[in-house]
């Protein structure tokens, strides 16, 4: 968005003198002294941690709105709003008045060149004695991820990503999606575009509303991303480039794109209507690329497993809840074409077609007139052969192994609040489970995948038969 307040926020220049010591990526917190996340305020230079660390950046911007007790300012206390900062690692800029991100600039280009001195900064850092820790710290890393697989070491070959800020869930998606292998080797296999040339080769390009950057491919940066996660890095991979294509360039896959995504995640559903009155039965089918399931409200005070209060809520009793016969109430009510006027109806649906890759969005964000909560239940659901046979318009039809789905990936929504709260992922890869926290990958068990309260399941079609338990 373009931000109308960085001539009274950016006041800092281009200054080795005013910074930390250091590669900007490693700067410390002044506070908590955590160099996770951090970010550097454009008014004054202080260094704070992230609203997922200890939220620290903010809390200096909230410090500074505290208005004087004799309530006049002096015209250098107005001007020094400290409202906008930018990641030392990503180095996007951020304006906490507009609660998004920036993509403007001063008159004198005062963003853009703290943005090149940061960059500088980190490309210099490399001294014998920031080498050397550097080495240091990429062997520990590593050594803390090597497990023991048939008795041999190996590394864990999973990539993070940064958190551009409020971007956990674009994060736990793209990880997600990264371990369907249906869909992530199309684009893994597509040849690579070369969008930088002349003076901007080898160089980050920042995508603004000025710049115009036409020549950026979703579909590219969308590659880029997927082939990233999975090289064995150690470092998190920034997918700063992709967010920006999403967000302010192009906001519709291209170049074929949408007929993947269809081919892989679509599925058809049949909406059946009859008439209560008149008896008269409408039909038509809807194409879908997920299904929203509520969570029947007999569970809702279910949050755990281990709770003893009733029974566990499990994805088939959503499904079933779905999928049921449902009568309208008086707010739906059905025009119905024979009697001419609106009447009580009933509603069910089939699924006509299952896809590729079913994916289930689970309800747990409520809304009413007056109150918006979430749905903190527990949903029991299966790693392995979820049978979707009995939701089928024509079962008949299908084979006793195409109808088994097995899960691939889970996202879960960690908090109590509608508007707040963290996105993390659960996916498999080569029959090991991992947990995707923004830029931390560690490896998991079943056993924990299992307990996690879902929001979206991502299932595969079982291709080969194997002998598994179903839902």
């Amino acid at each position: 968005m373009e931000c109308p307040h960085l001539s009274s926020s950016v006041c800092i220049a281009p200054d080795a003198a005013k910074f930390p010591n250091g590669s900007p990526s490693s700067w410390c917190c002044s506070v908590c002294r955590s160099n996770k996340s951090p970010w550097v305020c454009l008014t004054c230079s202080s260094v704070h941690c992230g609203r997922y660390v200890n939220g620290h950046a903010k809390k200096h911007y909230e410090d500074a709105q505290v208005p004087l007790t004799n309530h006049k300012k002096s015209e250098k206390q107005d001007k020094a709003q400290h409202t906008v900062c930018m990641d030392c690692s990503s180095y996007s800029t951020y304006c906490y008045r507009c609660d998004d991100f920036v993509v403007n600039d001063t008159k004198l280009g005062l963003v853009q060149k703290v943005r090149e001195h940061l960059q500088n900064l980190e490309n210099s850092a490399f001294t014998a004695d920031r080498h050397r820790k550097r080495k240091l710290l990429e062997n520990s890393t590593l050594n803390s991820k090597l497990l023991k697989v048939n008795g041999s070491t190996t590394a864990i070959c999973a990539t993070g990503l940064r958190n551009l800020g409020n971007t956990c869930f674009m994060n736990a998606i793209l990880q997600s999606l990264s371990n369907i292998e249906q869909f992530c080797c199309y684009f893994k296999e597509l040849p690579a575009v070369e969008l930088r040339n002349g003076k901007t080769a080898g160089r980050r390009t920042y995508h603004t509303r000025s710049q115009g950057d036409n020549n950026v491919s979703l579909v590219e940066e969308f590659r880029k991303t997927l082939c990233a996660l999975w090289q064995g890095s150690q470092t998190a991979f920034s997918p700063e480039s992709l967010f920006y294509v999403v967000w302010k360039i192009m906001p519709n896959f291209r170049n074929g794109a949408s007929t993947v995504v269809t081919a892989i995640f679509g599925g058809i559903l049949q909406n059946e209507v009859n008439c209560l009155i008149c008896g008269t039965e409408s039909r038509k089918f809807d194409p879908f690329l997920d299904l929203s399931l509520d969570i029947p409200s007999q569970f809702r005070s279910k949050r755990s497993k281990n709770q003893e209060n009733g029974p566990v809520c499990s994805l088939r009793d959503c499904l079933r809840s779905f999928t049921d016969l449902e009568e309208l109430d008086e707010t739906e009510l059905y025009m119905c074409h024979k009697c001419k006027k609106k009447q009580k109806s009933t509603k069910k649906f089939w699924i006509q077609k299952l896809p590729k890759v079913l994916c289930l969005h689970l309800k747990r964000f409520h809304w009413t007139a007056y109150l918006r909560n979430k749905v903190d239940t527990y949903v029991e659901f299966p790693l392995r052969g979820l049978d979707m046979k009995c939701y089928l318009l024509e079962p008949e039809n299908s084979g006793p192994e195409s109808c088994l789905y097995d899960l691939a990936a889970v996202v879960v929504h960690h908090g109590s609040g509608v508007g707040s709260g963290h996105y993390t992922a659960y996916a498999t890869h080569e029959g090991r489970w991992f947990h995707f926290n923004d830029s931390t990958v560690t490896l998991t068990d079943e056993e924990t995948v299992v307990k996690a309260k879902a929001y979206i399941l991502f299932y595969v079609e079982r291709q080969a038969k194997a002998g598994s338990d179903k839902l």
